[in-house]
């Protein structure tokens, strides 16, 4: 076999592009990695909230660090979650109740864009702030395990609680002794 010049250079060509796409896809797998193992780090009671920034509905950024001071209630749910919907009114009672004594509570929805009218119809009925999955900007809770969860944070930014069938009384038990008197 006889193997021409141009032959050798379009292989030497080939092999130096398919080197270089092997090194762009390692680079962007490790990336990838890297971002998601931070962003699925486990949230564990008792020990510091991770970071959570997000844009709400109403277009006002909600950061989980400045609410320093505050009892912060991070609610994940979706329009097609029948415990979401009997679990959210408790919370906007309540949230409605102590909102004044210092407890705050952002309604993070993981529906997909075309459930969002939806979504932002079901929000609306309530008085506390909503926020979609999408709408994450720094997110070190990490996808949600399920739904509905709630993650009860205190005052000092300390993970207190993780609720995944939530009443009033565990509202009342577990929260009220957080907030200010």
């Amino acid at each position: 076999m006889v193997i021409r010049f141009s032959d050798q250079v379009a292989r030497k060509r080939l092999a130096v592009h398919d080197l270089s796409f092997a090194a762009l896809a390692l680079i962007t797998g490790l990336a990838w990695l890297g971002c998601c193992a931070s962003a699925a780090a486990e949230v564990s009671i008792d020990k510091a909230a991770p970071s959570l920034s997000l844009r709400q509905l109403d277009g006002q950024t909600f950061d989980l660090a400045k609410f320093r001071g505050k009892v912060v209630l991070i609610h994940y749910w979706a329009t097609w979650c029948a415990p979401c919907k009997k679990e959210m009114p408790i919370l906007d009672a309540f949230y409605r109740r102590y909102h004044e004594r210092g407890l705050e509570l952002i309604g993070i929805s993981a529906d997909q864009p075309q459930d969002f009218a939806k979504m932002r119809r079901m929000s609306s009925m309530f008085s506390y702030p909503a926020a979609t999955l999408n709408d994450i900007t720094q997110n070190g809770f990490g996808p949600p395990e399920g739904f509905p969860l709630t993650y009860v944070v205190d005052g000092n930014g300390i993970v207190r609680d993780k609720f995944i069938d939530l009443h009033e009384r565990l509202l009342r038990d577990v929260v009220l002794p957080l907030l200010a008197h």
